[in-house]
Protein backbone atom coordinates (compact mmCIF):
# COMPACT_ATOMS: atom_id res chain seq x y z
CA UNK A 1 0.00 0.00 0.00
CA UNK A 2 1.21 3.47 -0.83
CA UNK A 3 -0.24 6.87 -0.01
CA UNK A 4 0.87 9.82 -2.11
CA UNK A 5 0.20 13.51 -1.52
CA UNK A 6 0.97 15.38 -4.73
CA UNK A 7 1.11 19.15 -4.64
CA UNK A 8 -1.37 19.40 -1.79
CA UNK A 9 -2.08 22.81 -0.28
CA UNK A 10 -4.45 24.05 2.40
CA UNK A 11 -5.62 27.54 3.18
CA UNK A 12 -5.46 30.81 1.34
CA UNK A 13 -2.02 31.08 -0.28
CA UNK A 14 -1.01 27.93 1.58
CA UNK A 15 -1.07 29.50 5.02
CA UNK A 16 -2.39 26.33 6.70
CA UNK A 17 -0.04 24.16 4.64
CA UNK A 18 2.16 25.24 1.73
CA UNK A 19 2.29 23.14 -1.44
CA UNK A 20 3.63 19.77 -0.33
CA UNK A 21 4.48 16.50 -2.03
CA UNK A 22 5.16 13.42 0.07
CA UNK A 23 4.55 9.68 0.02
CA UNK A 24 4.66 6.79 2.47
CA UNK A 25 4.23 3.07 2.00
CA UNK A 26 3.94 -0.30 3.66
CA UNK A 27 7.06 -1.55 5.38
CA UNK A 28 8.72 1.86 5.60
CA UNK A 29 8.91 4.60 8.22
CA UNK A 30 8.87 8.07 6.69
CA UNK A 31 9.66 11.24 8.63
CA UNK A 32 8.21 14.50 7.34
CA UNK A 33 9.24 17.89 8.65
CA UNK A 34 6.49 20.43 9.24
CA UNK A 35 6.82 23.51 11.42
CA UNK A 36 4.35 25.84 13.20
CA UNK A 37 1.57 24.78 15.55
CA UNK A 38 -1.05 24.10 12.89
CA UNK A 39 0.75 22.58 9.92
CA UNK A 40 1.67 19.16 11.37
CA UNK A 41 -1.98 18.48 12.18
CA UNK A 42 -3.16 19.73 8.79
CA UNK A 43 -0.64 17.51 7.03
CA UNK A 44 -1.71 14.59 9.19
CA UNK A 45 -5.38 15.12 8.38
CA UNK A 46 -4.63 15.28 4.66
CA UNK A 47 -2.37 12.22 4.72
CA UNK A 48 -4.99 10.15 6.54
CA UNK A 49 -7.88 11.12 4.25
CA UNK A 50 -9.65 13.17 6.90
CA UNK A 51 -9.33 16.55 5.20
CA UNK A 52 -9.69 17.56 1.57
CA UNK A 53 -6.85 19.65 0.11
CA UNK A 54 -7.57 22.98 -1.53
CA UNK A 55 -5.16 22.01 -4.29
CA UNK A 56 -3.40 18.82 -5.33
CA UNK A 57 -4.48 15.25 -4.66
CA UNK A 58 -4.10 12.41 -2.16
CA UNK A 59 -4.11 8.90 -3.60
CA UNK A 60 -4.08 5.32 -2.35
CA UNK A 61 -2.11 3.09 -4.70
CA UNK A 62 -2.66 5.63 -7.45
CA UNK A 63 -6.40 6.14 -6.90
CA UNK A 64 -8.18 9.05 -5.24
CA UNK A 65 -10.29 7.34 -2.56
CA UNK A 66 -10.51 9.31 0.68
CA UNK A 67 -12.91 6.83 2.29
CA UNK A 68 -10.52 3.93 1.73
CA UNK A 69 -7.62 5.98 3.06
CA UNK A 70 -9.58 6.77 6.22
CA UNK A 71 -10.33 3.08 6.75
CA UNK A 72 -6.77 1.94 6.23
CA UNK A 73 -4.78 4.79 7.82
CA UNK A 74 -5.01 5.57 11.54
CA UNK A 75 -4.34 9.13 12.66
CA UNK A 76 -2.40 9.06 15.93
CA UNK A 77 -2.16 11.76 18.63
CA UNK A 78 -2.99 14.74 16.41
CA UNK A 79 -3.35 17.81 18.69
CA UNK A 80 -6.94 18.92 19.06
CA UNK A 81 -8.19 16.09 16.86
CA UNK A 82 -7.49 12.67 18.36
CA UNK A 83 -5.09 13.23 21.25
CA UNK A 84 -6.41 11.84 24.54
CA UNK A 85 -7.45 14.20 27.32
CA UNK A 86 -4.42 14.74 29.58
CA UNK A 87 -6.13 13.67 32.80
CA UNK A 88 -7.39 10.31 31.50
CA UNK A 89 -5.40 7.37 32.83
CA UNK A 90 -3.53 4.93 30.61
CA UNK A 91 -6.15 2.31 31.49
CA UNK A 92 -8.92 4.73 30.55
CA UNK A 93 -7.35 5.46 27.18
CA UNK A 94 -6.89 1.74 26.54
CA UNK A 95 -10.47 0.92 27.53
CA UNK A 96 -11.93 3.49 25.14
CA UNK A 97 -9.79 2.43 22.20
CA UNK A 98 -10.34 -1.29 22.80
CA UNK A 99 -14.08 -0.61 22.75
CA UNK A 100 -13.79 1.25 19.43
CA UNK A 101 -11.80 -1.70 18.04
CA UNK A 102 -14.59 -4.10 19.05
CA UNK A 103 -12.45 -5.80 21.69
CA UNK A 104 -13.64 -6.49 25.26
CA UNK A 105 -12.87 -3.35 27.26
CA UNK A 106 -13.70 -4.31 30.83
CA UNK A 107 -11.15 -3.83 33.64
CA UNK A 108 -9.85 -7.41 33.40
CA UNK A 109 -9.40 -7.23 29.63
CA UNK A 110 -7.68 -3.84 29.84
CA UNK A 111 -5.37 -5.04 32.59
CA UNK A 112 -4.46 -8.14 30.59
CA UNK A 113 -3.83 -6.14 27.42
CA UNK A 114 -1.61 -3.61 29.20
CA UNK A 115 0.32 -6.43 30.90
CA UNK A 116 1.02 -8.03 27.52
CA UNK A 117 2.63 -4.75 26.43
CA UNK A 118 4.50 -4.37 29.72
CA UNK A 119 2.52 -1.23 30.54
CA UNK A 120 0.55 -2.50 33.53
CA UNK A 121 2.74 -0.49 35.93
CA UNK A 122 1.44 2.78 34.46
CA UNK A 123 -2.21 1.76 34.17
CA UNK A 124 -3.40 4.34 36.71
CA UNK A 125 -1.07 7.13 35.56
CA UNK A 126 -2.65 10.04 33.62
CA UNK A 127 -1.61 9.84 29.98
CA UNK A 128 -0.04 13.31 30.23
CA UNK A 129 2.40 12.04 32.86
CA UNK A 130 3.85 9.00 31.12
CA UNK A 131 7.14 9.06 29.22
CA UNK A 132 6.82 10.16 25.57
CA UNK A 133 7.87 6.78 24.20
CA UNK A 134 5.38 4.99 26.47
CA UNK A 135 2.60 7.28 25.28
CA UNK A 136 3.40 6.64 21.63
CA UNK A 137 3.73 2.90 22.06
CA UNK A 138 0.37 2.79 23.81
CA UNK A 139 -1.42 4.89 21.20
CA UNK A 140 0.07 3.13 18.19
CA UNK A 141 -0.58 -0.36 19.54
CA UNK A 142 -4.18 0.64 20.18
CA UNK A 143 -4.52 2.18 16.71
CA UNK A 144 -3.44 -0.96 14.87
CA UNK A 145 -6.10 -3.01 16.65
CA UNK A 146 -8.78 -1.34 14.54
CA UNK A 147 -10.09 -3.51 11.76
CA UNK A 148 -8.45 -2.86 8.40
CA UNK A 149 -5.70 -0.49 9.60
CA UNK A 150 -2.56 -0.90 7.49
CA UNK A 151 -0.80 2.39 8.18
CA UNK A 152 -0.37 5.15 10.71
CA UNK A 153 0.14 8.89 10.56
CA UNK A 154 1.74 10.07 13.82
CA UNK A 155 1.53 13.80 14.47
CA UNK A 156 4.10 15.80 16.45
CA UNK A 157 5.42 13.17 18.88
CA UNK A 158 8.26 15.60 19.61
CA UNK A 159 5.87 18.02 21.36
CA UNK A 160 5.96 15.72 24.39
CA UNK A 161 9.74 16.01 24.76
CA UNK A 162 12.15 13.14 25.20
CA UNK A 163 14.70 11.64 22.84
CA UNK A 164 13.53 11.71 19.19
CA UNK A 165 15.30 8.42 18.58
CA UNK A 166 13.01 6.71 21.11
CA UNK A 167 9.80 7.43 19.21
CA UNK A 168 11.52 7.03 15.84
CA UNK A 169 12.51 3.53 16.94
CA UNK A 170 8.84 2.77 17.63
CA UNK A 171 7.95 4.00 14.14
CA UNK A 172 10.63 1.80 12.58
CA UNK A 173 9.45 -1.22 14.55
CA UNK A 174 5.92 -0.70 13.22
CA UNK A 175 7.30 -0.47 9.68
CA UNK A 176 9.19 -3.72 10.25
CA UNK A 177 5.83 -5.29 11.07
CA UNK A 178 4.57 -4.27 7.64
CA UNK A 179 2.73 -1.03 8.42
CA UNK A 180 3.06 2.16 6.41
CA UNK A 181 4.22 4.82 8.86
CA UNK A 182 4.39 8.57 8.42
CA UNK A 183 5.72 10.63 11.33
CA UNK A 184 5.33 14.41 11.19
CA UNK A 185 7.75 16.33 13.40
CA UNK A 186 9.69 19.57 13.64
CA UNK A 187 13.10 20.72 12.46
CA UNK A 188 15.05 19.80 15.58
CA UNK A 189 13.80 16.23 15.65
CA UNK A 190 14.34 15.77 11.93
CA UNK A 191 17.90 17.03 12.26
CA UNK A 192 18.63 14.71 15.20
CA UNK A 193 17.21 11.65 13.45
CA UNK A 194 18.92 12.53 10.19
CA UNK A 195 22.28 12.86 11.94
CA UNK A 196 21.80 9.57 13.76
CA UNK A 197 20.85 7.82 10.51
CA UNK A 198 23.96 9.18 8.80
CA UNK A 199 26.20 7.96 11.61
CA UNK A 200 24.50 4.56 11.56
CA UNK A 201 25.10 4.22 7.83
CA UNK A 202 28.74 5.13 8.25
CA UNK A 203 29.21 2.58 11.01
CA UNK A 204 26.99 -0.18 9.64
CA UNK A 205 28.31 -3.47 8.33
CA UNK A 206 27.70 -4.26 4.68
CA UNK A 207 24.82 -6.58 5.56
CA UNK A 208 22.86 -3.89 7.43
CA UNK A 209 20.23 -2.22 5.28
CA UNK A 210 19.35 1.35 6.24
CA UNK A 211 17.20 1.97 3.15
CA UNK A 212 13.93 1.30 4.98
CA UNK A 213 13.89 4.79 6.48
CA UNK A 214 13.17 7.96 4.57
CA UNK A 215 13.52 11.52 5.81
CA UNK A 216 11.34 13.92 3.87
CA UNK A 217 11.30 17.71 3.88
CA UNK A 218 7.60 18.45 3.80
CA UNK A 219 7.73 22.10 4.84
CA UNK A 220 7.96 24.39 1.86
CA UNK A 221 6.74 21.83 -0.65
CA UNK A 222 9.87 19.78 -1.18
CA UNK A 223 10.07 16.01 -1.13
Amino acid sequence: MRIDLRGVRKGRRGQALPTTTIGFESGRATLARAETEQRPTVLGLLASGRMRPDAGEVTLDGRADAAAIRRRIALVDAPGVCDPAPNVTVAGVAAEELMFAGIPAGPVSVSRWLAELGLDAVARVPIANVAPEVRLRLLTELAILRDGVEGLVIVSPDRHGGDPMAWWSIARDLADRGFAVLVIAGDASAAAIGAAAMIARMQADDDVDEADDELVLAEGGLA
